[in-house]
């Protein structure tokens, strides 16, 4: 038997037919992008993040929408109905097709789905079921693994879209078992700080679209608001006439943003320097300060480095660089750069400025939030149309890139 029940058989991969993979939409655009395009019947989507990031509360919200396409099982093994209820009517959920159900018994729970025939369900969370019949404690690895392989069956054998809430641990990672993540179809990851209101949606598996697609949310007391223009967040707040700044046109998935990325640059006190990075990988900043020593004659060894990407955002793409360099110079020798100017380019240990994907998309929303000149790798420049409105200047060398940026 394949995992959507019917018989398995062998075919001619001509004879295979290809059609389009039908998707229920939200009315959450960001959750859409993210997704792939919408919801796909018969899919399983894990959902992982730190406690009170709002898991619960997305979902609760998704539920709700989902509910007017069709029937939607909510089971929560956390909550009793009423918490869940009293969360539904601050966010204005409500619906005759949606049903609550609190247990923790996936016996219960198989019998119910069988009885209500849902189209959608959500776990809330997986690590807080239980098949009786593994003699393990709940949230164990094998209770977990065991709990995923059920509820992938019912996704696949009844064509119900399932959505699981997975607790993470210290690491970041998804608690349990790693087969957990391959076993599902789409694994997303809910970001933010809970001190602050924006949260991010990250897509970091996805059988039914791309990887590493971006959407960005507003916490606010009637829930989750999705923000249109995540770039005019992350530059709101940007200090005029700073030194150590740099901006980026970062790509998450298929979409660019426009990011702020500040270093401090400061001499030493103790031996060895520091190197802290928030949001950045650090064994990048430490590889793209050696460079600067080296090429740019940028003397980093007794100093150190704080750097951090602005808003809460985390960036590991290889077009930062140049905008990483130029944020360190700029603090070096506190001298600002010119705050119109945005910066792409991956930096090689040569000194050279590599080019990067989709730098049309790039210039295009640089230019729509205003900015004025882009310093971007000069092999990027061949046979695209550049975007009027916006000084593009291709640049070969880190060192002639520091010339331009802080001229």
């Amino acid at each position: 038997m394949s995992l959507d029940g019917r018989t398995a058989k062998v075919e001619k991969i001509n004879e295979v037919t290809s059609e389009e993979t039908p998707r229920v939409a939200t009315n959450l655009k960001e959750l859409n992008r993210v997704l792939g395009g919408g919801v796909v019947p018969g899919s399983m989507v894990l959902i992982g993040g730190d406690p009170g990031i709002g898991k619960s509360t997305l979902l609760l919200q998704v539920s709700g929408q989902l509910a007017h396409e069709g029937r939607v099982l909510y089971v929560t093994g956390e909550e009793s109905a009423t918490q869940v209820k009293l969360r539904a009517d601050r966010l204005g959920v409500g619906n005759d097709e949606f049903y609550l159900y609190p247990e923790t018994d996936m016996t219960a729970i198989k019998k119910q789905i069988d009885d209500l025939q849902p189209d959608f369900v959500v776990i809330d969370s997986v690590q807080t079921m239980q098949e009786p019949d593994v003699t393990s404690a709940i949230g164990s690895v094998s209770q977990i693994r065991e709990v995923t392989a059920d509820l992938l069956q019912i996704a696949k054998t009844n064509n119900i879209s399932v959505f699981i809430v997975g607790h993470v641990t210290k690491d970041g990672a998804i608690a349990g078992p790693k087969i957990l993540e391959h076993m599902v179809d789409t694994v997303l990851y809910f970001e933010g700080d809970s001190n602050y209101k924006y949260r991010i949606l990250r897509a970091v598996k996805n059988r039914f679209g791309a990887t590493n697609e971006l959407g960005i949310f507003e916490m606010r007391d009637g829930g989750l608001i999705e923000v249109a223009n995540p770039s005019e967040i992350f530059l709101e707040e940007r200090l005029a006439g700073a030194t150590g700044s740099a901006i980026v046109v970062a790509l998450e998935g298929s979409r660019p943003i426009l990011v702020e990325l500040q270093a401090l640059v400061t001499p030493t006190v103790f031996g060895n320097a520091q190197r802290t990075a928030s949001g950045l990988d650090r064994n990048r900043v430490s590889l793209i300060m050696a460079v600067l020593e080296k090429r740019a004659n940028l003397l980093l060894q007794n100093q150190d480095a704080y750097l951090k990407a602005a808003g809460g955002v985390k960036l590991d793409e290889p077009a930062i660089d140049l905008a990483i360099a130029v944020a360190l110079a700029s603090s070096y020798h506190d001298k600002e750069s010119r705050p119109s100017d945005v910066f792409v380019g991956e930096i090689g240990l040569t000194g050279e400025v590599r080019s990067v994907a989709d730098i049309e998309g790039r210039l295009k929303e640089a230019r729509k939030l205003g900015f004025k000149r882009a310093i971007v790798p000069k092999n990027n420049l061949n046979g695209i149309e550049l975007p009027a409105g916006i000084q593009v200047i291709g640049v070969a060398t880190l060192s002639e890139a520091l010339a331009l940026a802080l001229d």
